[in-house]
């Protein structure tokens, strides 16, 4: 997450707000990853149920729209977007074994994000293990396929205050 976090940061985590109500665009999020690791990841929200999403020559596009990112260290060197039911990156889909994809019959259009699914991406988008690698992030349920199918998902909380280093106080956005 750098530029935004930076490793040894000490953050405060909203572990009930998720209870209330969505994650929102632009949340910085702790959740268990859909991939066999020891702890939660933060990645910032990009991507929500019901959305068109793309990235085209590093800048991202949200139902057609593109996202003002001055947050981020540097742009995607990477193609993205999300049809045929699956997330394809520089023209190849990412594989059912390695990413979390949902089956056919859980999209409401194979051109969007299917409903309890999430795109989450590392601010170092370039240096980031993230949805263009390992597939949708989930609020609730079990994987739906990848390294830990069948295994409970589910988001830990909203970072919303760095808290340490004190010389880095501030409301995370």
């Amino acid at each position: 997450m750098e530029n935004t976090l930076q490793v040894h940061d000490v953050l405060l985590v909203n572990e009930f707000e998720y209870r209330f109500h969505q994650p929102q665009h632009g949340d910085i999020v702790v959740f268990p990853p859909p991939v066999v690791t020891t702890s939660d990841f933060i990645k910032r929200l990009i991507g929500a149920p019901g959305d068109q999403f793309a990235i085209r020559h590093g800048i991202i596009f949200r139902n057609g729209q593109e996202v003002k990112e001055p947050y981020i260290k540097e742009k995607p060197a990477y193609d993205l977007e999300i049809k045929n039911c699956s997330i394809i990156v520089d023209g190849q889909p990412l594989l059912l074994d390695s990413a979390n994809i949902p089956p056919k019959s859980q999209w409401q259009a194979c051109d969007r994000i299917p409903n309890g699914y999430y795109f989450m991406m590392g601010d170092n988008r370039n240096n980031s293990e993230d949805s263009h690698i390992w597939g949708f992030a989930q609020l609730h349920g079990e994987f739906a396929s990848g390294q830990i199918k069948g295994h409970k998902a589910g988001f830990t909380g909203h970072a919303f205050l760095l808290f340490w280093p004190l010389d880095r106080i501030r409301i995370l956005k």
